[in-house]
């Protein structure tokens, strides 16, 4: 008898323990199920808060793009408020050759015909006319690398009051982001108020419609064209400042946005055109690289422009105005080309403003 009580006993336990066995094999499958959902939540809560964060970083990139963008009108608006737009106009009718300028673009270019007058936007200027000298700089974006503020630092600090009323220098922005064309117009504003209100130094921008068919067509649009398309650019770049500067003053001198000048380079370039006895010239060089430091006399600049428009697509500029001094010089015997030595002005660019280019050539 005591036996099956113990036997008894034992078949209760023995059942006990695999009920509580089986029960807490439930609760922990049950537990894992509940902390496998939790992680689940988690991760999808974590996923959602990475998306709120990117949308949020989006909205805030789009919200400083309007913001720059109401920035930039409040800048145009407040430097247009100037009456610049009226005085423009102003020009315009009193000189009518002032637009004639452009209107050989239209020969050169048909499907600038259908536009009524071609004339660039001018974002900074009073109409500065009547000067001795016009030195224009042509400037584009190069990325995080800019040195168009050294270079006007240079070429406006290293004049005299006297040459600086004399003069106006005219800043192209031959670039389609208007961020860039934003930030030049904040730098120069800022940092030249005087010559800003004095009109000696201007900026103007290149509409858009102007090279919209030219630079698109298809001999263009391959990879192994770009440097092509960059050089054509560049010609079309220096065209339209020399049009625009042509009527403000007797002399043009050609500059980059990567240059020093100098010390006293004005003067130096004053004397020297004054000191000259012969008028057979074509142009000065002031410096010997590329185009830079070349002067003209504005009366010459239309036929400067209508041979580089002819053969734009062939060479770049230096190399065309090196065809214009070898065919002269077979037609004529007098000097045409003079060349001042030492140059008055240093490159320091290293990078290009061709996209991902450097060039380290500084003897000029």
């Amino acid at each position: 008898m005591r036996t099956k009580q113990v036997n008894l006993l034992i078949t209760l336990v023995a059942v006990a323990l695999f009920s509580f066995s089986c029960f807490s094999i439930y609760r922990i499958t049950q537990t894992n199920n509940q902390l496998i959902n939790c992680r689940n939540h988690i991760l999808e809560f974590k996923e959602n808060m990475l998306h709120l964060r990117n949308k949020t970083e989006k909205n805030t990139q789009e919200m400083m793009k309007v913001l720059n963008r109401m920035k930039y009108e409040i800048t145009k608006r407040e430097i247009l408020s100037g009456n610049l737009v009226a005085q423009k106009a102003d020009i315009l009718n009193k000189n009518e050759t002032v637009s004639n300028t452009f209107e050989d673009l239209k020969f050169f270019f048909p499907h600038l015909r259908k536009e009524g007058r071609i004339y660039p936007d001018v974002i900074i200027g009073k109409g500065k006319t009547g000067v001795s000298f016009a030195l224009g700089i042509s400037t584009v974006n190069r990325g995080n690398y800019s040195y168009l503020k050294q270079t006007l630092t240079s070429v406006v600090s290293r004049m005299t009051l006297s040459q600086e009323k004399d003069s106006v220098v005219i800043v192209l922005v031959a670039d389609s982001n208007e961020d860039y064309l934003h930030s030049v117009v904040k730098m120069i504003t800022k940092k030249f108020k005087r010559q800003v209100r004095s009109g000696s130094l201007e900026v103007i921008s290149i509409p858009a419609f102007l090279y919209s068919s030219m630079l698109n067509a298809k001999h263009l649009a391959e990879a192994s064209q770009k440097l092509a398309s960059w050089r054509i650019k560049q010609v079309l770049d220096f065209c339209i400042l020399m049009l625009y500067a042509q009527p403000k003053a007797k002399y043009y001198l050609q500059l980059e946005d990567d240059i020093i000048a100098k010390e006293m380079y004005f003067t130096k370039i004053t004397d020297f055109v004054g000191n000259i006895s012969s008028n057979n010239w074509f142009f000065i060089e002031f410096s010997m690289l590329g185009f830079i430091g070349k002067l003209f006399r504005s009366e010459d600049l239309t036929h400067f422009v209508r041979f580089f428009l002819m053969f734009y697509k062939e060479k770049p500029i230096d190399w065309l105005l090196n065809d214009i001094f070898q065919r002269n010089c077979m037609k004529r015997k007098k000097q045409i080309r003079i060349q001042y030595k030492p140059s008055l002005f240093q490159h320091v660019g290293i990078h290009s403003s061709f996209p991902r280019k450097e060039q380290y050539e500084k003897k000029i």
